[in-house]
């Protein structure tokens, strides 16, 4: 296998992605980036992290986002009128994911295109992960502390808006398998046995 390493998830919301980048994550010995990557955006560019947090993978007005935080200083950060449009935040966000694997070192990421930012790398290799509803709204469940109607709202709204997001600045399809090297449906083989198998396409692949 190689040194190098690049592995990116899209993900359906409770379909399991986010923890089998993590087991991949430990399992392979290489870093993990999900939420650590809006910090990362947050460090480089001199936004306070809530503004990345509240405009993470929507594509609602960034700058909406920030006003509604309380911000009244927000300028002393802003180098150009822009830097809270919708694109700035992207372009920030998609700098701050370049600048990890610009160190050189593998690693997993999750979400906010990373696979479109990353697709001319050629230690990349991406997946999609999706899973049945039934399941997904139980994931929910266990993981927001929600009844099953909330669940099922949280599910319908969160892939309408990631599919707006992947859309919009990536001009593919969210979720179909033409965008990404591979989509796993993990109801088939359950998380472990998805994450074994997922090694051994990496391994192939490296």
């Amino acid at each position: 296998m190689k040194k190098r390493i690049i592995i990116t998830i899209g993900r359906q919301f409770g379909s399991g992605g986010c923890l089998i980048g993590q087991k991949l994550s430990k399992d392979l010995g290489i870093a993990f980036y999900d939420k650590e990557l809006l910090a990362e955006a947050a460090k480089e560019s001199g936004l306070c992290g809530e503004v990345f947090e509240r405009a993470d993978e929507r594509t609602s007005s960034g700058l909406q986002y920030v006003f509604s935080v309380g911000l009244p200083n927000v300028g002393i950060y802003t180098p150009y009128p822009d830097i809270l449009s919708n694109e700035r935040l992207f372009l920030l966000q998609s700098n701050a994911i370049r600048s990890i694997v610009g160190k050189g070192e593998s690693c997993v990421l999750v979400g906010r295109c990373a696979d479109y930012v990353l697709r001319d790398n050629p230690d990349l290799i991406s997946f999609f992960i999706h899973n049945d509803p039934k399941t997904r709204v139980k994931n929910i469940v266990e993981r927001c502390h929600v009844s099953e109607s909330e669940a099922k709202e949280m599910m319908k709204k969160a892939d309408k808006s990631r599919a707006t997001y992947y859309k919009y600045y990536t001009d593919k399809e969210w979720g179909m398998s033409s965008s990404y090297h591979f989509s796993i449906n993990v109801s088939l083989l359950g998380v472990d046995n998805t994450v074994e198998m997922i090694k051994a396409i990496v391994e192939k692949k490296f």
